[in-house]
């Protein structure tokens, strides 16, 4: 039946238009943005798990840049110390030279002096980002000799995070404490009463007397590069620590980011296949209107 009032050709015509040109947005917008599930009106349950891995994502590079800055300022501290154990190694020889009789200590104890002042200034330079590990005041307002670096962000099955840290116990590794002299190097020997950044053997003489008291500065030295060495070999274990989830957490981030795209990232060659197909059902669905809206005028021919 044909109606002037009422074009059903036309408004179908009209409805699949409609609807292709819903999809030919919908597809551009894929295209342009690149994201298949761009908000949670595309679809909610998608959206709202992305969302979520985005978040730990960002947590997990916080999580990569305080590790690499704690390594750094591990690293710091450990070349610190070798440097440190290399002074020493001089000191010690020295002492080893003052004990030989009729030397001339006090030109030993001008290049002990000079070794003295390089150790303190090694302990100085070993600060990274206003840390320092190694030359320390205790009684800072905030001084706090346990150290802590952000290793890894988790959340569990029910939803609830949790933050993992590695810990330094820096009262372990301090070379120099100008609060109270309780470092490896100014700690004073109750036995010679002298520290290794104080030790003076200029006035010492032959006596058997002060040759006891070489030997005792000798050990002295001696055990600080013990501690020494061993507080180094602590620092170098906490920065392979810090190393290794440098490298799972990179990995991580990695597989959640392809979690994501695998979630909401449009196919883009299926899209600009899409997008084409749709491009001729539109000029399709155009014709197809116009000619529907014709029919109107063949009415009028019948009463020509």
């Amino acid at each position: 039946m044909s109606s002037i009032l009422t074009n059903q050709s036309a408004m179908t015509a009209l409805q699949a238009l409609s609807q292709t040109q819903k999809s030919l947005t919908q597809t551009q917008t894929q295209i342009s943005t690149g994201l298949r599930v761009a908000s949670a009106v595309d679809n909610a349950a998608y959206w709202s798990i992305a969302t979520t891995m985005r978040s730990d994502n960002d947590a997990l590079s916080s999580v990569h840049d305080s590790l690499n800055l704690g390594g750094s300022t591990v690293g710091v501290a450990t070349a610190a110390m070798n440097s440190t154990i290399s002074v020493m190694d001089k000191i010690k020889s020295d002492l080893v030279t003052a004990a030989e009789p009729g030397v001339d200590r006090s030109k030993i104890q001008t290049d002990i002096t000079a070794l003295q002042g390089q150790l303190l200034s090694i302990a100085n330079s070993a600060s990274f980002n206003g840390e320092n590990w190694l030359a320390v005041n205790s009684g800072a307002p905030g001084y706090n000799a346990n150290k802590s670096v952000v290793a890894s962000f988790s959340r569990d099955t029910t939803g609830a995070i949790s933050i993992g840290t590695i810990n330094i116990d820096t009262s372990q590794t301090k070379l120099y404490d100008s609060n109270n002299q309780s470092g490896i190097l100014d700690t004073v020997n109750g036995t010679t009463n002298m520290s290794v950044a104080t030790l003076n053997v200029a006035g010492l003489t032959d006596s058997a007397a002060d040759q006891a008291t070489l030997l005792q500065l000798t050990t002295q030295v001696d055990t600080a590069i013990q501690s020494i060495t061993t507080a180094a070999s602590t620092l170098g274990a906490t920065q392979t620590r810090i190393n290794l989830p440098i490298t799972f957490v990179s990995n991580l981030s990695d597989a959640i980011t392809s979690g994501i795209g695998s979630l909401v990232d449009a196919d883009m060659n299926q899209a600009s296949t899409k997008l084409q197909a749709l491009q001729t059902q539109q000029q399709l669905g155009i014709q197809s209107l116009g000619i529907a809206n014709q029919n109107s005028q063949l009415i009028l021919k019948l009463f020509g």
